[in-house]
């Protein structure tokens, strides 16, 4: 089991680290893609270094995507490859979770169309004209499709990320 995180500078800290650790802990392989495999900066200072540049990650191999919120899916979303493998992992059902503005990347990548979501309130019209339907719940599953809407909702984020990898919507 292998999930990739797609990050940049001013990532919200406790949308990655909660997931990341969460995910370690249960033994699933995480991997860390940013803009030229560089360090990046969170909004409260944490580093954090990539493994994989984000200009060349692809979907092969990865059987969840992770797109924390904070600042960081601003210039996330205008890689192309960061919205060629969220429509990747969208279109063959492996899952996607976004939390806060990491919506704004699936907006990007055009995967929203018909499905409900939530996000940071925010960027809810965003998700709407996106043809979403929005959704004011603390994490909203469609599918193969995990949002939330904040950090103060990363209990239940995290909660549905672990149901759903043990329903078996991971493809591995």
């Amino acid at each position: 089991m292998k999930a990739v995180f797609l990050m940049a500078d001013g990532f919200e800290d406790l949308e990655f680290f909660y997931p990341y650790y969460r995910l370690k802990e249960q033994g699933i392989e995480t991997v860390v893609a940013t803009p030229g495999a560089e360090t990046v900066v969170g909004k409260n200072g944490y580093e954090i270094k990539g493994a994989v540049p984000l200009e060349e990650v692809g979907a092969e191999g990865f059987d969840m995507l992770i797109l924390p919120g904070g600042k960081s899916p601003e210039k996330v979303r205008l890689i192309p490859a960061a919205r060629q493998i969220t429509q990747d992992m969208m279109n063959s059902g492996r899952m996607v979770a976004s939390i806060c503005h990491g919506a704004q990347i699936l907006i990007s990548a055009g995967v929203l169309e018909g499905r409900n979501a939530t996000c940071w309130r925010g960027i809810a019209d965003d998700i709407m004209a996106a043809g979403a339907s929005y959704r004011d719940e603390p994490v909203v599953v469609d599918g193969n499709l995990i949002t939330s809407r904040k950090p103060d909702d990363l209990p239940m984020f995290c909660r549905e990320l672990f149901a759903n990898l043990q329903s078996g919507v991971l493809s591995s």
